[in-house]
């Protein structure tokens, strides 16, 4: 095991992952799993993942297409072990996985993608949504697939820019 923290035992690590899991939003890959775990001293990379793959092979997280979630058994016994956490341990998870989930309903807010065309173009199709509507639908034909990607690269990493950007161009007239 690693060193300082309040997470040292198996048991210690699994009811942690399983506590990270029965709060993320979504299916999540390894990386995220182990990024939102590691939020205690105590144990090290490799003590976490014998103690995920253990929880797979138990059941009580499921594997799927490189993706991981919690199964009812895994939710069950997180509700009935999640206080025997260290309260600290718990406020430091909870955090990451507040922060984790806004990224993750951010994400789900903006959608970019590249289609190709018989004729050897490209359509790009933008939208963008609020928590009650959506804000912006938008296609473009592109006639490189490298624009293309940019351009969803572009989009994806600041939208309510490119909405401002539009709103104002179209509502007023430049001199």
């Amino acid at each position: 095991m690693s060193g300082w923290g309040f997470v040292h035992e198996k048991l210690d690590i699994k009811f942690l992952i399983l506590y990270v899991m029965a709060r993320v939003t979504e299916p999540v890959p390894f990386e995220d799993v182990l990024e939102l775990s590691m939020c205690d001293d105590g144990f090290g990379y490799f003590d976490f993942s014998d103690c995920l793959a253990e929880l797979v092979s138990t059941e009580h997280v499921l594997l799927q297409d490189g993706l991981y979630t919690i199964t009812e058994k895994g939710e069950r016994n997180s509700a009935i072990c999640e206080s025997s956490l260290a309260y600290p341990v718990r406020v430091r998870a909870d955090k990451k996985i507040r922060e984790f989930n806004e990224r993750l309903r951010r994400r789900s807010l903006v959608r970019a993608s590249v289609t190709p065309r018989e004729n050897g173009t490209f359509t790009v199709s933008l939208s963008f949504s609020d928590d009650v509507a959506n804000l912006m639908s938008l296609e473009m034909m592109v006639p490189q697939k490298e624009q293309a990607e940019a351009l969803c690269r572009r989009f994806e990493k600041s939208p309510a820019e490119v909405y401002g950007t539009l709103i104002a161009n179209l509502l007023y007239e430049k001199k």
